[in-house]
Formats: C-alpha cells, structure tokens, sequence
C-alpha cells in the first residue's frame, strides 16, 4: 500500500506546486468561514448590549470581508484543484497509453507476473477510462484534505490558545479524534469493500463489452439468458458493496457530526466558569462556539476520503499492473541501419513463447532475395503466423538470427522497422470512421491523388464510387458496414499507399468465398509487383506465382521448393492441395 501511495503522490509532482496553491486557498476558505461566523457571533453578542453603531463599526466591515472573501477563495480553489487534476488526469492517461503500446500484442497476454493471464478489452478500457478516473478522488478528496485539515488544525489551535490554555487543549483532543482517528477506523472499515468494487466493478464491464461484442453467438446459440444471469450476479454484488460503503459512510458522518457538536458542547461549558470568574468576556462565549463548528469544515470530509482510499489504490494498482510490465521487445541503445537492400534470410531461428513451454519454430531457415516472393503454407499450428509477427518484431526470438538489409531485426529500432514493412493480416481492423480516413491511417501526409490511385491499384475505388458519401462513407464499428473482401481491399490500398519496399501478407483471404478470393489475390499480385514479399497462408491460391514455397509442419521446414516441384514429390504440400481441391468440387 504504502509503495502504491509513494508512486501517486510522485505521479502528482508536475501539478504540485497548483496543487499546493489549491491546498493554500482551500484553507483561505475555510478560515474565512470562521471568521464570518465568529464576527457574526461578536457582533449579534455585541449588539445585544446596545452600544453605539461606531463600536460595531469593525465587527460590520468584518462581516461583509469575511463572506466577501470566503465566496472568492471558494472559487479560485475549485478552480486551481480541478484544473490541476483534470490536467494530471490527462497526463496519466497518455502515460498509460505509452505503457500499453509496447505490450501489443506479445504481454497482453503475459502482463500478469510473468505468467499467461488474459486481459480482455474490456478491462483495458476499464483500466484506461475508469481506473484513470478514480484517481481524480485520490488527488482531489485525499491528497488535498489533509494539508488543508492540518493548515487549519495549527491555525485553530493558535486561536483558541489566545483564550487560554484549556480551549486549546479541547481543540487538538477533538481534532486528532476526528482528523486522524475517525479516518482510520473508516479506512479500516471500507478497505476491503473498496479494493473488492474496484475489481467487481472491473468484471462488470468487461463482461459487458464482451456480450455486447458477442451478441451474435449468445443469440445463434440461445445462451443469453445464461449471459444475462452471470451479470445479474455481478450487478447484485456490485450493489451489496454500494450498501457497505453508503453504511460506512453513514457511520463515520455520525461519528463526526457527534464529536463537532460533543466539541462545541464541551468549550461551552468548559467557558462559563470562567465567565462567572470575570477571567473571560462573556461575548466570547458564542465566538468560540461558532468557530469550533466552522473549523470542523476542515475534517468533515476526511473519513469519506479515507474510507474510499483502498478502491483509489486498487485503481492505482490495475494501472502500475500494466505500467511495470516488461515489453517483450526493447529497442536497441544505437540508431537503426540503412537496410542495404530488400533482403530477408533466416538462420536456424528457434522461438517459443515461454521459457518452460515447447518450441513453436525449431531450426528455421530460409532467404528471401529483394523483389520476390516467399508462401509459408501448412497445417494449423504449424508456427506460420508466429514466423510472421518474428518478422514484424512482436516478440524476439531465443536462438538464430533474422536480418533484414543485412542486418540483425533487433538491431533496427521499432519505429524505423515499420518505415520498411507493410501488412495486411487476416483480421483487418477498421476504425469506425470514415474510407478517406481509414486509408490515410497508412500514411496521413498523402494526397487526394495518392489515396485514390492506391484505392485503384487494390480495386476499391469502383466499389466506393457507388457509395452515396463515397470516401467520406463511414464504414462502423470494426468495418461491419463492409464486407469481408471489401475490408481486405481497403488493408490493400492501405499497403499501397504506405509504399514501402517489403510486404508482410499473414492470411489475407481467409474466410472469403472463391470468387472474392480470387480478387483479391489479384490485388494482392499487383501490390506484389516490386516488392520483397513473405506470404503466410493455409489457402494455396495462386501458389504458382510465387518464386519459392516453404512448408512447415510442427515448427519444422518439412518441405521446400516451387509449386510444381512440391506438387511432384506428394508430401505434405501435395496432400494439402489434394485436400483443397476435395473441398472446392464438393463446394460447387
């Protein structure tokens, strides 16, 4: 916990002399609280004796300041915390962003203690958006109240030891009660119920996200209902937590509204004797009343704070969870190399996901001459799309080598990687925006020509000109307005407009019918056309066009050569292409 408080108040250090001010004019306000009510109390006190006007002269001017004053510093101090917070919120949410990026894909699936752990969306959207939000109650309502409780604590004890001794001793006794220990015990009470709404909440929504996702399925397969049930549970303890946390609150309100009055009650009548002994004016009587209870504006709102303090935490936790995640590739100390051509060759590449897991590519070789093309086909799990996300980076291999231009992959920086490399994978993803946008996501300083003629080269400026909005045509959430093949021309024209000299293809015609396949893969061909290409594909369309076919089977080179050459030896590729052309004909 304590490490966990260290690392946010240290988050806080850029905002912390704004938020020092906030504390300062927090304080502001509150004293001017106490001295409104305590030249309130003289002067009603006062009056009551029937002096002339010119005696309450001060005590009026005093009044008018005081609230005058408290309106104002109520102000710039909502203004000073919030504008700090909200600024410190946006901070830690770039900061988080920057922590996940390295993670995809290779940790998202690792983050947690080294160990396989799946992290839904859900629960990155719930860390990124509601984790990041809570912390605006730690900032605002943790860190804050308490400079501002002590500040007022010293100032109060100095005022009422100006009445004497007794008066202070009251104060500091009732202070430490209700600023420390009433805090703690409602810390202590809410601890648990606060880290387990945090982590419930997070279960919530991201069983949420997920039936939302997969309504489809739930519907196809009737299990709606058994969805619906699982998050009336969580809902129903979601709301069992917020009655623990309102019966707390209650409590320690109670507690608090006790000792204030408990307070005034005991200065009271811990004053009057010494009225009787003409060793205290008796006008003061309401004055140090009524300043009592202002001052206790500093402390009300402690115990709620502390109480909520173990959900901030917990939040804080999720966030340093992702944050202290190791990447599984780090960049290298030294600028990247110039490639000296287009070029990639594998040596003896051996690569498993953990270390206490087997071997997905065991003793892989092969070369890659600049401008041709190179199908990885094979079995399911066979390690195809592995060997193509080694190529772009996503992980770093155990034992062999990849070089790209001559020179080692880790030996290029991430971004400078990906200047070289275009990809069209499997599952196209799409924002929900519009075409124009989607196709400048490739490269977003290109022109309407540009854009447009790389629509061409993919075949996609056709379809588009039949859409009403044309490239101003939203395609929705994930490209759901378009069809399979329709999102893979637009990944297509994304690759030609990027332009760079080596092309990455994982998948590109899965789950699409033989005639969108068919044309697809003529656009696919064309972006061939002067490229370094690696193909990685179960389809064995077209294989005739490539320049060289590696076979894998178990992570393992089984096979190698030309689609011809592979055909006449019957191995596994002849069995893969016997078992494609079964399924076609009894297709038809």
């Amino acid at each position: 916990m304590s490490t966990t408080f260290q690392r946010l108040v240290k988050l806080a250090a850029p905002v912390g002399g704004t938020m020092a001010l906030a504390a300062l004019l927090g304080s502001c306000t509150i004293l001017s609280s106490v001295g409104l009510l305590a030249t309130s109390a003289y002067l009603i006190s006062m009056a009551a004796l029937h002096p002339s006007v010119a005696v309450l002269q001060v005590a009026i001017v005093g009044v008018r300041f005081f609230g005058i004053a408290r309106g104002i510093f109520r102000y710039l101090e909502r203004l000073v915390s919030h504008t700090a917070t909200f600024k410190l919120l946006a901070n830690l949410r770039v900061w988080f962003y920057n922590a996940l990026e390295p993670l995809i894909p290779a940790r998202l699936l690792q983050y947690k203690h080294g160990e396989i752990s799946e992290l839904r969306s859900g629960d990155i959207l719930r860390r990124a958006i509601s984790d990041i939000d809570e912390l605006q109650q730690f900032y605002l309502r943790v860190l804050a109240p308490p400079a501002v409780a002590l500040i007022i604590g010293i100032c109060m004890w100095i005022f009422f030891g100006a009445f004497g001794g007794i008066f202070a001793l009251i104060y500091i006794v009732s202070f430490i009660i209700s600023a420390i220990l009433v805090p703690l015990f409602a810390h202590l009470l809410g601890r648990r119920s606060g880290r387990e709404m945090v982590t419930t909440r997070a279960a919530l929504q991201t069983m949420l996200v997920d039936s939302v996702q997969g309504i489809a399925d739930l519907v196809a397969f009737g299990q709606e209902e058994r969805q619906a049930q699982q998050i009336a549970v969580l809902n129903k303890r979601t709301k069992v937590l917020q009655m623990m946390t309102a019966y707390v609150s209650g409590l320690e309100g109670s507690i608090t509204n006790l000792l204030m009055n408990g307070t005034a009650w005991v200065l009271l009548f811990s004053a009057i004797p010494l009225v009787y002994e003409h060793r205290l004016n008796g006008i003061l009587l309401a004055v140090l009343v009524l300043a009592a209870l202002s001052a206790f504006e500093a402390v009300m709102p402690l115990p709620n704070a502390f109480q909520q303090l173990s959900g901030n935490l917990e939040s804080a936790r999720r966030l340093f969870e992702i944050v202290d995640a190791q990447p599984a590739v780090t960049n290298p100390g030294t600028p990247s190399p110039e490639p000296q051509d287009q070029s990639i060759q594998v040596e003896h590449l051996t690569f498993r996901y953990n270390e206490d897991e087997p071997d997905v590519l065991q003793d892989v070789t092969f070369a890659l001459p600049p401008n041709q093309c190179l199908a990885i086909v094979g079995p399911s799990g066979s390690g195809k799309s592995t060997l193509a996300q080694l190529l772009l980076r996503f992980w770093d291999y155990q034992q062999g080598e990849i070089k790209l231009g001559g020179y080692p992959l880790k030996a290029y920086q991430q971004d400078d990687l990906y200047t070289h490399l275009s990809v069209v994978e499997q599952d196209t993803h799409l924002f929900n925006t519009s075409i124009r946008e989607n196709l400048m996501l490739a490269r977003s300083d290109a022109s309407e020509e540009e854009m447009i003629a790389a629509a061409k080269q993919a075949q996609l400026h056709d379809f588009v000109q039949t859409l009403p909005r044309g490239y101003d045509t939203h395609v929705g959430e994930q490209g759901l307005r378009l069809s399979g093949g329709e999102r893979q021309r637009v990944a297509i024209a994304r690759a030609f407009l990027k332009d760079t000299p080596i092309l990455i293809l994982d998948e590109p015609t899965v789950n699409l019918d033989a005639i969108t396949e068919r044309a697809v893969m003529n656009a696919i061909n064309a972006l061939r056309n002067g490229r370094t290409t690696f193909l990685v594909t179960h389809r064995l369309v077209a294989m005739e066009t490539v320049n060289e076919i590696l076979v894998l089977r178990e992570g393992r080179v089984a096979e190698r050569g030309t689609h011809t050459d592979l055909l006449q030896k019957e191995g596994l590729y002849w069995k893969m292409w016997q078992q494609q052309r079964t399924r076609t004909e009894a297709s038809i």
